[in-house]
């Protein structure tokens, strides 16, 4: 890139935080194996995990043995528990005794999520219409975490209100610093857009040049240079990458190589095929049945794939490698509807090694390619009660 970022590191608290990235929390992707698979291609270099989000309200008594969001590896720290609800109460109970028997390096509050059966009942991004609610939690929370002797930092996950209407994210910055947050991640989407549209990333330069904590941004980053334009232009303190990471699960180690200044890798399609054992390896292993295993492997190939090109270094040599240059997406589609019609997770796992070694072999993965996350070409906001996968 030849020049870094204005910032490459941030402090929580205790925590020296590099690259300063996190892998957003997304119900249904980031569970351990997902985090781990990132982890490992990023050479060990991912800023900070945070578990998918955990409910509080359903429990008479908080019973952590009922949540399979919790299970998290060593090699996964710092790693954070994000919590969600609506009761008090019952969201400060659940954080001591997840800081207490599990001992994660942060709690984190979510006030995002936009999923009708979380929002709707007054939890997730709920609470922006109802911020005196997320006061009293973010109060009892840090009150439970300081009384049960852990010393931990409280976190919260925000969007930038409920609708366009309704932008309330420097009252509820407000709100986080007075009740000792030590760190807000700002989504720059209401929650009546969900996932479609540009986020609005004046808001979150607003956040972080009002805060006196470290504000983290959220939405659309899906490259080095977007996390970069990010970083500088809006002066956030780090990135927060969702539905990057699931089309890219690379580039937090992208992000950091370029910190580091060194050059940008080229991965080739056999290397990106390769993720599959291993992410299969990591299912397994995390008690996943078969099936299961399966759909997680199909739901990355489905977006992994799409950003499959022909490598600019070779030449075409002759009539017939001139044909396999202008049918480049072709091939790419076929790699990936073989992977997708697989019967079963083996049967994935050999057509990737079979395409490693045949139709797959001049192909590389480009992320520059990955520029709609959404699928669709999105070039200004819109607002509906839509809600696209993360």
């Amino acid at each position: 890139m030849g020049v870094f970022p204005a910032k490459i590191r941030f402090k929580l608290r205790d925590l020296d935080v590099f690259p300063n990235t996190i892998l957003s929390p997304m119900d249904g992707v980031t569970d351990a194996p997902f985090r781990r698979l990132c982890r490992v291609l990023s050479g060990d270099r991912m800023g900070l995990l945070v578990s998918e989000f955990v409910p509080t309200d359903g429990d008479a008594v908080f019973n952590l043995e009922g949540h399979k969001q919790l299970r998290f590896f060593p090699e996964e720290r710092p790693f954070g528990v994000q919590i969600f609800g609506r009761f008090p109460d019952k969201m400060a109970a659940a954080a001591q005794k997840i800081a207490v028997s599990l001992k994660p390096d942060f709690i984190e509050v979510n006030a995002g999520c936009p999923a009708p059966k979380v929002a709707g009942k007054g939890s997730g991004s709920g609470l922006l219409r109802d911020l005196p609610r997320l006061q009293e939690i973010l109060h009892d929370v840090r009150a439970a975490l300081d009384r049960c002797g852990v010393d931990m930092p409280l976190t919260l996950k925000c969007r930038i209100g409920w609708d366009s209407d309704s932008i309330n994210v420097m009252e509820t910055l407000a709100i986080a610093e007075g009740e000792g947050v030590e760190m807000l991640t700002v989504h720059g989407r209401t929650r009546l857009q969900g996932y479609n549209g540009l986020a609005d990333w004046d808001w979150i330069g607003k956040v972080a040049a009002a805060a006196k904590i470290p504000v983290i941004g959220n939405g659309d980053v899906n490259s080095v240079a977007r996390a970069f334009e990010c970083i500088n232009r809006y002066g956030v303190d780090g990135v927060s990458i969702g539905r990057g990471a699931m089309h890219n699960p690379w580039i937090f180690g992208q992000i950091a190589d370029a910190w580091e200044g060194k050059p940008a890798r080229v991965i080739t399609a056999a290397e990106a095929l390769d993720v599959f054992p291993l992410y299969y390896g990591f299912k397994i292993e995390d008690g996943s049945t078969d099936k299961g295993a399966e759909g997680r492997l199909k739901q990355l190939a489905a977006r992994l794939c799409k950003g499959f090109s022909l490598d600019e270094r070779r030449e075409a040599r002759d009539e017939r490698d001139a044909c396999v240059v202008s049918g480049a997406d072709d091939v790419a589609m076929q790699v990936r509807q073989s992977l997708l019609s697989s019967s079963c997770a083996a049967e994935l796992l050999d057509r990737a090694q079979s395409l490693k070694e045949g139709l797959a072999k001049d192909l590389v993965f480009d992320p520059d390619r990955l520029v709609n996350l959404n699928g669709a070409k999105e070039t200004e906001l819109r607002f509906g009660d839509q809600f696209k996968g993360r």
